[in-house]
């Protein structure tokens, strides 16, 4: 592709700095063929499927930390039977060495199954720092959330934020995907003009076929609208064509303000196809740089 301009070439490629990536515990194998082209220290992410194993999970932290890069296991708070489950999967990743950054999020669950109803709850429960944890990642939603009122979701933003800096924990927002770089761009000045000033990172889409991405946007309640569909480069009518996000970065990078937004970086959502999205990453970013 071809950035607009040196600037924004710039700016594109600084968004890029320190980007950070997403796997599941099935995607070990993925990771060791692309550990080649992932950036030394680069932030993984490792999702907490119902379907997986806390093992499996385990695993895969310690795949990324022995490939030299930094795991950050996620916890899922509706899924988590017990506070000893909790403490068990704790304590296994500080014995491993994974455990100083996670991501807590409130989990797909529609009741608790136990007591941590949300990410809040993690963090008020002492046990994250109590285990070891020193940087907590916590959900940010530009376009809203399929079954949470808006105004729930800025309340818990700011009560998550504020409970985190009493406990002298490090944070940052990583922001559910979406397509329309301005509505990403609108909505962390409002998270500024509201006080809260956490690290954001976007959630983009890697590379991946269009009738891929609708599904998970349609899962996750992303807008695509025929208009934003255009802007991102998805075609509705071609949905075995494959798209990847160099409109949605150009655009991010040509309305980013650091005086406005913040610390900004690029987090990638891979959805399977981590190997594809790294090598994706690389080129791309050699482009922007040239």
């Amino acid at each position: 592709m071809s950035l607009g301009s040196p600037s924004e070439a710039a700016v594109s490629a600084s968004l890029l700095e320190g980007f950070s990536l997403e796997m599941t515990g099935k995607d070990v194998g993925a990771l060791e063929e692309s550990a080649g082209v992932i950036p030394p220290g680069t932030r993984i992410n490792v999702t907490f499927l119902g379907s997986e194993s806390a093992r499996m999970r385990r695993e895969a932290a310690r795949a990324v930390r022995r490939l030299g890069f930094v795991p950050v296991p996620h916890l899922s708070a509706r899924r988590l039977a017990s506070r000893g489950e909790l403490e068990e999967f704790l304590r296994a990743l500080r014995a491993d060495g994974t455990g100083e950054r996670v991501f807590a999020v409130g989990g797909d669950p529609g009741s608790p199954q136990g007591p941590y109803p949300d990410a809040l709850s993690l963090v008020e429960s002492g046990l994250l720092h109590q285990y070891g944890v020193r940087h907590v990642g916590i959900s940010g939603y530009p376009e809203g959330h399929p079954v949470i009122p808006g105004a729930v979701l800025w309340e818990a933003l700011a009560a998550k934020a504020d409970a985190l800096a009493a406990r002298g924990l490090g944070g940052e927002i990583i922001t559910q995907f979406g397509f329309d770089a301005g509505a990403v761009l609108a909505w962390i000045g409002e998270v500024r003009a509201r006080g809260v000033g956490l690290p954001v990172r976007v959630g983009v889409p890697g590379p991946a076929g269009v009738r891929r991405l609708l599904s998970y946007a349609a899962r996750f309640g992303v807008g695509t609208g025929a208009a934003v569909a255009r802007k991102y480069g998805l075609s509705l009518t071609r949905l075995m064509s494959t798209a990847g996000p160099e409109r949605f970065l150009a655009a991010l990078a040509a309305g980013y303000d650091p005086a406005r937004h913040g610390s900004v970086k690029v987090h990638f959502y891979t959805f399977g196809g981590l190997a594809a999205t790294s090598r994706w990453v690389t080129a791309f970013g050699k482009e922007s740089c040239a």
